[in-house]
């Protein structure tokens, strides 16, 4: 009985050693992390606005305010007649309300500043939204053509823009994503590895900026819309495991 007792006590021993070196080797094969690689893939496409947003400012000043009126009332008439002019179509011009404005001269005099009322500004804005690019470019600086017939009128800077954008962004992020994937391949491959699979993948901030411009990306992103063609890049940072 005693030498029963015994084998049946070496038997347990063992089975219990043995149970816990297998279950410590798969506690160390899970802890184990594997092998990965974390990479970040770009795109950049440049590419040509194909919508044009124009605005200009005329204005009148009077010190009456009724012939301040009269005034930007002749006025507006001659830009109506120099866009028709141009082939712009009455339902394509936008005229904002007009604004007035209280004008001041400040003077000096007996150690003491004062100041002069010089009359009322009104002013008005036209604005144009088109995709003919090229005709509203022209128009935007041919308006001098107003100030020789003494207009007071101002021209901003067009805005450009691309109707297409959101085609592009998604077009853009399947390319930084087959980017990323490409990178992490070659790094597998020069560690004698294969990808595995796909653990993480943020999206970068999309960045338009100015074709072959000095524009510095933002964190927020970077929209540009005073260059006719543009730069748009985007980033994706992925992490792959290997094998």
């Amino acid at each position: 009985m005693k030498n029963n007792s015994l084998i049946i006590t070496i038997i347990a021993s063992v089975a219990l050693i043995l149970a816990a070196a297998v279950f410590g080797s798969r506690i160390a094969q899970i802890k184990k992390p594997a092998k990965a690689v974390k990479v970040t893939g770009i795109c950049e496409r440049t590419f040509e606005s194909d919508l044009i947003v124009w605005k200009a400012r005329f204005s009148a000043q009077n010190m009456d305010l009724q012939s301040g009126f009269s005034q930007l009332k002749e006025d507006r008439e001659q830009v109506l007649k120099f866009l028709e002019g141009k082939g712009i179509a009455k339902d394509m011009i936008d005229l904002s309300s007009i604004s007035v404005e209280k004008m001041f001269d400040s003077r000096y005099n007996n150690n003491n500043y004062y100041n002069v009322f010089t009359g009322y500004k009104l002013t008005q804005t036209v604005k144009i939204e088109s995709n003919d690019v090229d005709k509203i470019e022209k128009i935007s600086k041919d308006v001098t053509e107003l100030i020789n017939n003494d207009v007071m009128i101002e021209s901003e800077m067009p805005k450009y823009y691309y109707t297409k954008l959101d085609d592009l962004k998604i077009e853009m992020l399947e390319n930084a994503s087959a980017d990323a994937y490409e990178r992490a391949s070659v790094i597998a491959q020069g560690s004698k590895s294969k990808i595995d699979r796909l653990t993480q993948s943020q999206m970068g901030v999309f960045q338009i900026v100015g074709y072959n411009s000095d524009e510095d990306y933002s964190w927020g992103g970077t929209f540009n819309t005073s260059s006719r063609k543009k730069t748009a890049s985007i980033t994706v940072k992925s992490t792959f495991t290997l094998k």
